[in-house]
């Protein structure tokens, strides 16, 4: 992913599905944000689906993708989750969780029509969902005194982060955000104005 701070993911979880053989493979996929998010989404579907033979997931997290996995749910080793991430990976998507929940049909489909039926599945699910362009963005609190507001505020008029709150009394604040490419320029300008503390809140 080029820009260290822009990733692409669905708006919305979405649902797909495909047949083959009798056997039916219900996909879901899940934007998400955390490891917890992923648990509690594949504990309901396991809970819906409770007579379902295999739920096999993949996820990816993270602007980099560093944080990944798959699980086969005792499908032949790399016939499920591999695919699925797969298709993660080649719509370049990022913070989603897929899970592909297979009902069988009676009919074996050996390992090279297992991994189609879980590739089609994760498309159809992608292609069912909006993928939308985000921005990882870096929240900040500064705190200034009164006498350099007319400095601040020229920077923060010039950079154009987003800002939250502010307060102008004898110790002044500004809560302001922006993509995590720009934090570095904007916080080296306010370093540089006397009596500015910097404070990172959180990362959006």
């Amino acid at each position: 992913m080029p820009d260290s701070d822009k990733y692409k993911t669905l708006k919305e979880p979405s649902e797909g599905i495909y047949k083959e053989k009798g056997s039916k493979f219900i996909s879901y996929a899940y934007p998400v944000f955390s490891e917890d998010e992923i648990k509690e989404h594949l504990k309901e579907l396991k809970k819906e689906h409770y007579d379902a033979r295999h739920h096999c997931f993949a996820y990816q997290l993270g602007v980099d993708g560093k944080v990944f996995r798959a699980n086969d749910d005792g499908e032949p080793s790399g016939t499920a989750g591999k695919p699925i991430l797969g298709q993660i990976k080649s719509h370049e998507l990022t913070n989603l969780f897929v899970v592909v929940i297979r009902y069988f049909g009676g009919t074996k489909l050996g390992t090279s029509g297992l991994i189609h039926a879980y590739k089609e599945a994760t498309i159809d699910a992608i292609a069912n969902g909006s993928i939308i362009d985000c921005t990882v963005n870096d929240v900040y609190r500064i705190d200034f005194d009164y006498g350099v507001l007319n400095d601040v505020m020229r920077i923060m008029k010039e950079e154009n982060p987003t800002i939250h709150k502010q307060d102008f009394d004898l110790r002044c604040a500004i809560e302001w955000s922006c993509p995590q490419s720009k934090v570095p320029s904007i916080n080296s300008r306010l370093e540089k104005v006397e009596s500015v503390k910097i404070e990172f809140l959180r990362t959006n």
